[in-house]
């Protein structure tokens, strides 16, 4: 837990829209103060929640990074990165253990039947947490297991799964190409969930729903354990898609989707917008391709609430965040299509202690609750000396030079001893041939 004025927590989500740098310091009670906050564009180098163009993705992340390190006047060393994507969903996974009679459930059985589910890798998916769990003494459900005396203990383990390659390309982009470490990966939903959802809400039973940019999440929440999470591949990038092919480039489409577009029609006067005398808008058509891109996105979310077994049992309704539950009358159509009341979420002021315009936005809860989950200290800290090492440095550097005088001093006796050789030999060479010369001319004659 970062406490002390000189660490923080750094994260980055990879969102389909943009990318969300944000910093922040947690104390001991869990709340958190931001210290920095930066986002860019993602410009399609991540798809549904997955890194597409591993190239552009690092070349991003290192100008967030640089923004927020211009900000804290400090050094990131390391993050932290949600796990998102369409392939992700729960599956359960069961281990029994039978007690000799009159046997006590310990806490170290339970960390026994723990470990057995880490050691579960299902077939052609990756395993990317263990969510939650559910306890049977006997065949019956039981909350706080420790202590009680049963004949066989059950877990009941949700686990979430999905692509086994989801984290390759994170690494790829951003330990390869930022120079910044990876200090641990959170299932983007289960850090949404941490710092959106009330204890009673998750209790009560309610379908928390992230609308993201490139994919809807379901989390199914009931008796206070996560039942069922899937992702259904549409978001409101999306919608945005529908509206430019009513001739609109993808900015302006976006925009008009935030100012105009609605999920559900209201007494709202038409006349009053400013766009409605424009010929080239049609608003009716407009709002007519953003409800048939939700009522898509809806029909999927409600099955998944049926095969989920709880339809009916969810007593808090629906909470919903993301930086796509913000179209205008959201709310009123999941009220009417689900028959379930709905809250707009977003972090919990009780999580966050400043900065309540960053608390408030939807589309930075994610982002917010991967702060939750950090227990490293993600500053670089600046390489310092001691004394005893400086010292040592002193004489590596003294012996170095020493040994680099004598080498080039080496060098230069040999040069001196070489050249006064070439010098002798050259005298008697001389004197050699003169000689022989003469010897020579004596032998002719």
């Amino acid at each position: 837990m970062i406490q002390s004025e000189s660490g923080f927590i750094a994260a980055i989500d990879l969102g389909t829209s943009k990318i969300t740098g944000v910093v922040g310091r947690r104390n001991e009670n869990n709340v958190i103060s931001v210290l920095a906050c930066e986002t860019i564009p993602s410009d399609q180098c991540i798809r549904r929640g997955l890194v597409y163009n591993i190239e552009e993705t690092g070349a991003k992340v290192r100008k967030l990074i640089s923004l927020l390190e211009n900000r804290l006047s400090r050094k990131i060393g390391k993050v932290y990165i949600p796990i998102a994507g369409q392939s992700l969903h729960t599956v359960d996974f069961r281990e029994r253990m039978q007690l000799p009679p009159s046997g006590i459930v310990t806490a170290e059985i339970i960390a026994q039947l723990r470990k057995e589910a880490e050691k579960y890798n299902p077939e052609m998916t990756g395993r990317y947490a263990i969510a939650d769990v559910e306890y049977f003494l006997d065949g019956k459900p039981e909350k706080n297991p420790v202590g009680i005396t049963c004949s066989i203990i059950e877990a009941n383990y949700k686990m979430i799964v999905g692509r086994p390659n989801i984290i390759a390309n994170i690494q790829k982009s951003i330990r390869d190409r930022t120079q910044v470490d990876i200090a641990g990966y959170t299932v983007g939903a289960l850090a949404s969930a941490a710092i959106a959802l009330n204890e009673e809400e998750k209790e009560l039973g309610c379908a928390f729903i992230d609308f993201g940019a490139g994919t809807t999440t379901l989390s199914i929440y009931k008796g206070g354990i996560l039942r069922r999470m899937v992702v259904v591949p549409f978001g409101g990038r999306s919608i945005t898609k529908d509206i430019c092919e009513l001739n609109f480039i993808e900015s302006d489409a976006e925009q008009y989707k935030i100012k105009f577009g609605k999920a559900h029609e209201n007494q709202d006067n038409l006349l009053s917008s400013p766009f409605f005398s424009k010929p080239d808008i049609d608003l009716v058509e407009l709002n007519k391709v953003i409800r048939m891109r939700i009522d898509e996105i809806v029909a999927n979310l409600k099955e998944q609430i049926e095969l989920s077994g709880y339809n009916g049992q969810l007593g808090a309704g629906i909470v919903m965040t993301g930086g796509a539950s913000q179209l205008k009358n959201l709310d009123i159509y999941l009220t009417e299509k689900l028959k379930m009341p709905v809250r707009q979420a977003s972090a919990k002021k009780s999580f966050i202690n400043n900065f309540p315009e960053l608390a408030n936005d939807p589309s930075l809860t994610q982002a917010l609750g991967l702060l939750l989950f950090g227990t490293e200290d993600c500053e670089k800290k600046p390489v310092v000396e001691t004394a005893g090492e400086k010292i040592m440095q002193e004489e590596r550097d003294f012996s170095k030079n020493m040994s680099e005088r004598k080498r080039k001093g080496d060098k230069k006796k040999t040069e001196k001893n070489s050249e006064e050789k070439k010098r002798t030999d050259g005298f008697f060479s001389k004197m050699g041939n003169i000689l022989g010369e003469m010897f020579s001319e004596d032998e002719n004659n």
